[in-house]
């Protein structure tokens, strides 16, 4: 009898676990909306029986850790490049849509007053000066690599871009600034809003860089719950918090 209870019980802890698991959405999002998207997940999950992890990093870093296998139910990138590297890995369910956009401005410390003009090429060198700039690392920070085809479009990349510090994703370069180890950094406009060390100086014309689009879509291995809360981002309330954030609709 003693036996076949301890079986039965570890039967239930097995069946337990599995339950948990099938109730947990896991969320691999870029660093920019994931402050966002904790506050909704934390609404999401208050008259739920489930948990929302969210996974922070660089969209190029999350989209190489679901290429090499780690569990992750929505995936959400702050550019179309890595949906598009992981919907041709066949790691993505088909429906993926473009949920956010974003602007691309340039900040300095709050204390630090300067004025900047792109359309004077001489402007953001003479203030830059020898100090830093902080950017997202071009290769794997979709933020970085809106910076690099911004400044480029400028005709201010090669001027600038000896003075780079590269960060491995957009809210560290933010953090550089508001901390004062870079003069200026080129982040998101969110994340300025987010921000209350930094001040932005001057927000880079649309027609600089590629439209800030962040598509968001189920992994083939998604959890069932995980549709609900990607439905539930589309929502009313959701939008509500991604406005306050600065997100706006995304270019079509």
């Amino acid at each position: 009898m003693r036996m076949l209870a301890l079986a039965a019980a570890l039967a239930l802890g097995v069946v337990t676990s599995a339950a948990v698991a099938a109730d947990q959405i896991r969320v691999f999002a870029a660093a920019s909306v994931a402050p966002s998207l904790q506050k909704i997940a934390d609404s999401y999950k208050a008259d739920r029986d489930v948990e929302v992890v969210i996974t922070p990093a660089a969209s190029g870093a999350l989209a190489k850790q679901i290429e090499a296998g780690a569990p992750a139910d929505i995936f959400i990138s702050a550019d179309l490049k890595w949906m598009a590297y992981v919907n041709d890995k066949g790691l993505m369910k088909d429906g993926s849509f473009n949920l956010l956009g974003n602007s691309l401005v340039l900040v300095a410390a709050k204390d630090d007053k300067v004025a900047i003009d792109f359309a004077d090429k001489a402007s953001l060198p003479a203030v830059l000066g020898q100090e830093r700039l902080a950017v997202g690392e071009a290769k794997s920070v979709p933020a970085g690599a809106y910076a690099e085809e911004a400044l480029k479009s400028l005709g201010l990349y090669d001027a600038l871009s000896p003075r780079f510090a590269p960060a491995e994703n957009v809210r560290v370069a933010l953090q550089m600034v508001a901390r004062g180890e870079a003069k200026l950094g080129i982040v998101y406009g969110t994340d300025a809003v987010a921000e209350p060390g930094v001040a932005v100086v001057a927000t880079f014309p649309e027609s600089s860089h590629k439209p800030i689009v962040y598509p968001v879509g189920l992994t083939k291995g998604a959890a069932t719950a995980a549709a609900d809360f990607l439905a539930y981002l589309k929502g009313s309330e959701a939008n509500a918090v991604f406005g306050a954030a600065g997100f706006v609709k995304p270019a079509e």
